[in-house]
């Protein structure tokens, strides 16, 4: 197994999951560089963890319904700002039908950024794509980027796609805030876990993901409303097991999930285990 050293391994991880589906005669989505991204320690680190391919569903419906959202934030609603926060090794900026005119923005820690410019030195992005080398937890330093990007954009949809679950509650509500301040971040998809879904993905990978720097913290028992107080509220909100069943991708062994959930308490709760949120301005 390759192990999991640091946080930006995580999107190694991902990124394999990505290539998995595309790989797919009836795929839902096509990352033509998601292989190369991944490498041979995205797979490692799939083929590594206890059902590692097992938990492929869940990050492939997360990458088909953020698209499907990006997509309407920028077409329907007339964003023509795309902040990703945190961006990894996602390629949307290359693979999806963007305006030509529309900014793309991808922020991450410098060693990811430079990783991901290497693989795909002399591909072409759909849109007018800027990388911006950041960690998030430097305050003085996203503000600094959120108060310029706000003041050069009309209309902004933050994307925070696998980000949240690695903050303490306290770094999101204070994350919340800032992307609060500037008034044209308008929009904000992100996906929230429940404290049984963390409970469960910290038993299962908790340690892989200790030993890389990766602990995984936040899973609000408010759900959305986590961010009410912060000046976001959701204005929609796609449960991950539903959208599964949409897309027709749903966990391996999912008769045994019902089998387990011998109560309707128990299957309410395992059917939100996970979401992913629409929020918008107050």
């Amino acid at each position: 197994m390759a192990p999991i050293t640091h946080i930006s391994d995580t999107a190694r991880w991902v990124a394999f999951y990505r290539a998995m589906e595309t790989e797919r005669p009836d795929a839902l989505f096509h990352d033509p560089f998601a292989r190369r991204l991944a490498g041979e320690q995205g797979e490692q680190i799939v083929r590594g963890l206890r059902w590692g391919r097992g938990m492929a569903w869940a990050m492939i419906v997360r990458t088909a319904v953020l698209d499907e959202l990006i997509m309407r934030a920028v077409t329907r609603d007339g964003c023509d700002t795309v902040l990703n926060l945190a961006a990894g090794l996602d390629a949307r900026a290359y693979r999806l039908d963007l305006p030509a005119r529309l900014r793309w923005v991808d922020v991450d820690l410098p060693g990811i950024l430079a990783y991901k410019a290497e693989q795909l030195a002399g591909e072409t992005p759909r849109c007018r794509l800027e990388t911006v080398a950041l960690d998030l937890t430097d305050l003085e330093g996203r503000r600094a980027l959120f108060a310029r990007l706000g003041g050069e954009s009309r209309r902004v949809v933050v994307v925070t796609e696998g980000l949240l679950a690695y903050l303490k509650p306290e770094q999101v509500a204070s994350l919340a805030t800032d992307l609060h301040a500037p008034l044209s971040f308008a929009t904000w998809l992100a996906e929230v876990a429940s404290p049984w879904i963390l409970k469960f993905m910290q038993r299962r990978y908790g340690k892989a993901l200790e030993r890389g720097g990766a602990p995984m913290h936040f899973g609000p028992e408010e759900g959305p409303k986590f961010f009410l107080p912060y000046g976001w509220a959701c204005t929609e909100e796609r449960i991950m097991l539903d959208e599964g069943r949409r897309l027709q991708r749903t966990p391996a062994g999912m008769w045994l999930w019902r089998l387990m959930a011998v109560t309707r308490r128990r299957q309410e709760m395992m059917r939100k285990a996970s979401s992913i949120i629409e929020l918008s301005r107050v």
